[in-house]
């Protein structure tokens, strides 16, 4: 049985509403069993009760070492992850919690800061999905996009044609398609990435977040 998608754009393409600064950072929820959680930054309260698959806005920071506490929303001791992170200079960052709660930590991911063919489309796709084997995604045509992705990797930016896609993912090697993306819509001179989060088999079932990537309009 196919497992559908959970599409969300997070478009909030708004450039005035920006200040320059030189890095940006994103959260992302992406431990399948893990519960809502409150973050802190520097022992300050970022975000509260980020659910899985949800995203925080990108925050401005100044680069620097940055101590991240994650705590179960609505508690203030024992943290699942108390971690510093180097924040470089001039960058876009999406800070994935990943793994199962027994082992969750933090994943930061690059959001590359590059030019843009005009009329043009940037996607790429990141395997999130603990204990999933290395997978192919695929156009309903057979076309390869990706090829042998495995758990936790980046794979580049590639460029396509705007438009609806329909995505499928299957186990590297195989014809057994065990995620079906439908309908996702990108819009030209942007840059996407396929997360693909939750569980191969099991609860959360493995789902994918099409989220706008920060690249395509913060400034750096």
């Amino acid at each position: 049985m196919y497992n559908y998608y959970d599409y969300n754009s997070y478009d909030y393409y708004n450039p005035s509403t920006l200040q320059q600064t030189e890095s940006y950072v994103r959260i992302l929820h992406a431990s399948p069993d893990a519960p809502p959680v409150d973050i802190y930054i520097n022992d300050m309260l970022l975000v509260q009760n980020l659910a899985f698959k949800s995203f925080t806005d990108y925050y401005p920071l100044d680069p620097g070492v940055y101590n991240i506490k994650v705590f179960p929303a609505g508690q203030t001791q024992n943290p699942v992850i108390d971690r510093d992170l180097r924040v470089p200079p001039n960058g876009i960052y999406t800070i994935a919690a990943i793994n199962e709660l027994s082992d969750i930590t933090l994943y930061p991911i690059l959001d590359t800061p590059m030019p843009i063919p005009n009329n043009m489309v940037y996607v790429r796709f990141v395997h999130l999905s603990p204990g999933a084997p290395n997978v192919d995604v695929r156009l309903p045509d057979g076309t390869t996009l990706f090829e042998d992705v495995e758990y936790k990797e980046v794979t580049d930016y590639i460029l396509v044609n705007p438009g609806t896609y329909t995505f499928e993912v299957f186990p590297t090697g195989t014809d057994q398609s065990v995620l079906f993306v439908p309908n996702a819509t990108l819009k030209p001179n942007r840059f996407y990435s396929v997360y693909a989060v939750g569980l191969a088999g099991g609860q959360p079932p493995l789902q994918a977040l099409i989220p706008l990537d920060g690249n395509s309009y913060l400034p750096v």
